[in-house]
């Protein structure tokens, strides 16, 4: 007997004590009623004790620590500053021509955002949600539940869009680290496939159309609204990612790309 689906979702969250107290107490009446819910929550929780269960669990070997904080130090570590190339001030007109295309060819590739990298790291966020027990912080359909659960977390306010009667029901929303900033992740789900939707505030120097992306076999959909950057990330169909666009951008009251 398994969960139902439409409260699978809460099983972990409620196990972890990640419910406020409204949603703590609707999921526990939900329990007195659903044998397949109660059953899989018992599941759990007899896997926790194992786990838990001494001898159990093994130190890792001194050395993982060693090569593991090398790897951080080598990911931390900055990058060399590039040195200015500066131009004679007399050169033949042709070779100053040639001179001004590369510099300007230059100044586009260092102006260019770091997309490849923000990419790995969206697909790292997305994954590490579905595996670490943690896709929300506040688990609720109601999008008036979730845009002020993050009132005072957040220096800006993420737009949360009802779209269930699109097929994309909402599941709840939680706060995220990304390329240095908290960030608001939305969750939404497509049958039983989960879309994470990040948002934070967007950068003059990244005001690119909408673009999609593909890592590691999961689907990225990028766009811009409002002063905000959107990055749709999901393990579901590019064409599912791009109706979900559509869904998100036609919302009420949504204010279309800048």
């Amino acid at each position: 007997m398994s969960a139902c689906p439409d409260n699978s979702h809460l099983i972990h969250a409620f196990l972890d004590g990640e419910l406020d107290a409204a949603n703590t107490e609707a999921f526990e009446t939900h329990l007195k009623t659903c044998a397949g819910c109660a059953a899989e929550l018992a599941a759990l929780q007899a896997l926790r004790a194992r786990i838990a269960a001494p001898g159990v669990a093994t130190p890792a070997p001194e050395a993982l620590r060693g090569r593991i904080e090398a790897m951080i130090a080598a990911e931390t570590a900055p990058a060399p500053r590039r040195r200015a190339v500066s131009l004679p001030a007399v050169l033949p007109w042709g070779l100053s021509g040639a001179f001004a295309a590369v510099a300007a060819s230059l100044a586009v590739v260092a102006t260019l955002p770091a997309t490849a990298g923000l990419e790995d790291q969206l697909v790292a966020d997305h994954v590490r949600s579905t595996l670490a027990l943690h896709l929300v912080d506040v688990a609720t359909s109601d999008r008036h539940t979730v845009k002020p659960w993050f009132n005072g977390k957040l220096d800006f306010a993420p737009p949360v869009a009802d779209l269930a009667a699109q097929g994309f029901p909402l599941v709840g929303g939680r706060l995220d680290y990304l390329d240095d900033r908290v960030v608001a992740a939305l969750v939404y789900r497509r049958n039983k496939h989960v879309i994470n939707l990040f948002v934070r505030p967007l950068r003059p120097a990244l005001r690119l159309p909408v673009a999609n992306a593909s890592r590691h076999g999961y689907s990225l959909l990028r766009w811009t609204e409002g002063g905000l950057e959107f990055w749709a990330v999901s393990d579901v169909e590019p064409g599912d990612l791009a109706a979900f666009h559509r869904a998100f951008a036609a919302r009420p009251g949504a204010l279309g790309t800048p």
